[in-house]
């Protein structure tokens, strides 16, 4: 099934909340085009397009694109191209989505820090993460991808033992950002942005356990064995 058919023909009537909520990355397009998907949330795509005077085809086209980036990865067969869909497929989605969460963090502690289960610390954990990720996709990106690339080097086990070693700590970082969230739980009362926030961390976690997983049990073996 395609995004298209997933998210295109439905996000017109849909709420700008819902679709928020339930689609990671959609904040990002709406804070871009200036939609109120929090306190403003309750009316449609459609009427808020046409309030601010924008084309509906185009917002929507961009939330479909935003859609097909969460669809599940066909692994290729040939290393250059594995490569490249880390690269494409994992590192930029990270730094893209890493970015938009910190920024939602920010505002949730910020607006509900009086609330019992605001999530205090988040923000500045997923600043870590994204600091640590940054410096270990470079390692990959600078160093070991195109050492790959080249067929590999006699050396090249030691620069894969080394990120073995930071995707133990990847694994630690998640096991924090769950308990910080509540297993990703927001409360009853929470806003559009908070609710969010919470499905937006747990695509990060869930992809990032896919990718450390493509690297570890697919990637990394060709070289190593």
């Amino acid at each position: 099934m395609s995004a298209t058919d997933l998210y295109g023909s439905t996000f017109a009537h849909r709420s700008l909340a819902e679709i928020a909520v339930t689609l990671p990355g959609a904040t990002q397009v709406f804070r871009q085009r200036k939609l109120d998907f929090c306190c403003g949330g309750r009316i449609s795509l459609a009427e808020a397009a046409i309030a601010k005077g924008l084309p509906l085809e185009d917002v929507a086209a961009e939330l479909q694109a935003v859609a097909a980036l969460g669809l599940p990865a066909t692994l290729p067969e040939a290393t250059e191209d594995l490569i490249g869909l880390i690269e494409t497929r994992y590192h930029a989605v990270h730094r893209r989505e890493l970015a938009e969460l910190i920024r939602l963090a920010r505002r949730v502690e910020a607006v509900h820090k009086t609330h019992p289960a605001a999530p205090h610390g988040l923000a500045r954990h997923l600043e870590t993460m994204a600091g640590e990720l940054e410096e270990h996709m470079q390692k990959e990106e600078q160093i070991l991808f195109p050492l790959m690339r080249r067929g590999g080097h006699p050396m090249i086990a030691q620069p894969i033992a080394v990120m073995l070693a930071e995707h133990d700590d990847h694994g630690e970082h998640l096991r924090e950002l769950e308990r910080l969230t509540l297993d990703f739980t927001a409360p009853d009362d929470a806003c559009p942005t908070w609710r969010a926030l919470y499905v937006g961390a747990r695509k990060l976690a869930e992809d990032l356990v896919e990718h450390i997983h493509i690297e570890n049990n697919v990637l990394f073996p060709r070289f190593t064995a």
